[in-house]
């Protein structure tokens, strides 16, 4: 089962998914991937491909979100020439070249309604109707689907047919967030780095414990592909280097709830930031009688954050 290795983490949340990923690849069922935007659905659709006895036929991804009404349905069923106004020729639907094979459509909460009919139609039957012909055609393929939605609501919205979500929900993998897994984010920026520096041939940069802390407190709304992006950013940025807090983007280092009060207005003169800053950490730290976990808490730092704060500037048992 080597394509799974293409998965990094060691998380308990994601072995499970990983061992249950197994199992389903070696049947031929119909898959649903569950999770958030960035979760990496794609990545276990590729690998339960791979590792199935489908593995040497076609492939086919589709993102339903991305095409209009009458563009899925020909895209994924074919059509016949003159079928529409610019349907010159005859054009062969993706579950006809992928015959054999495995189609993988994400998003599959954005399919228009009237597409659901014709899916669960191929999904009970194998039978494809190309827009403009009268005549069905029959594909052996499978079908892996992915959501990040939460397809139970929309078919109490009416939104989603029911007896195709219970058709596609037959094993259903549902991937956990990254907030679930911070256990993995380690290995995973070291893989990613180690992606960017041999991709542009640069040194990767090295990150400190008070930087990591900081990324495994984020709550990663945009999960893997946002810890990704950040990694391939940071690379680049700061190739060969080592990263500290304050190489961080704003957003991260964990004082977005703290408001400035509004009567607080820039002196004319100008202010010295650095002293401000060290002014601040002192009021906290004679507050909370020198607690450094309930002085990061005022300051909206983590811990960490103010630790290497406090070392920059000087403070005496910053390192406690």
């Amino acid at each position: 089962m080597g394509h799974f290795k293409t998965i990094i983490g060691h998380s308990p949340s994601l072995e499970s998914i990983i061992r249950s990923a197994k199992m389903v690849a070696a049947t031929d069922v119909t898959v649903l991937i569950k999770g958030e935007t960035g979760t990496g659905k794609e990545l276990f659709a590729n690998a339960i491909q791979k590792e199935s006895t489908r593995a040497d036929k076609p492939f086919i991804s589709l993102n339903c979100a991305a095409l209009s009404e009458s563009l899925i349905e020909s895209e994924l069923f074919g059509h016949k020439k003159g079928a529409f106004t610019g349907a010159a020729t005859n054009k062969v639907g993706l579950f006809e070249s992928a015959d054999g094979g495995t189609v993988f459509l994400d998003e599959i909460n954005s399919l228009p309604l009237s597409i659901q009919a014709k899916l669960l139609r191929f999904l009970e039957s194998g039978e494809c109707l190309a827009v403009g012909d009268t005549k069905p055609y029959h594909v052996n393929v499978r079908i892996i689907a992915a959501t990040n939605a939460d397809l139970n609501q929309q078919v109490k919205a009416g939104e989603f047919r029911r007896d195709l979500y219970y058709r596609l929900d037959v094993v259903p993998l549902e991937l956990p967030p990254l907030a679930k897994r911070l256990e993995d984010i380690e290995h995973l920026i070291k893989h990613f780095m180690a992606i960017v520096a041999k991709t542009h041939g640069i040194e990767p940069p090295n990150i400190s414990k008070p930087a990591l802390s900081v990324l495994k407190s984020h709550t990663w709304p945009g999960n893997i592909r946002e810890l990704r992006n950040l990694c391939e950013r940071l690379s680049i940025l700061l190739a060969g280097r080592t990263i500290e807090p304050d190489n961080l983007p704003a957003e991260l280092l964990g004082n977005a709830g703290i408001a400035i009060p509004p009567n607080f207005t820039l002196p004319h003169e100008g202010l010295n930031l650095e002293r401000l800053e060290v002014d601040l950490i002192q009021q906290a730290l004679d507050r909370t009688q020198g607690n450094r976990s309930k002085s990061a808490k005022l300051l909206g730092l983590t811990r960490d954050t103010l630790l290497y704060r406090m070392q920059k500037h000087g403070f005496k048992g910053s390192e406690k």
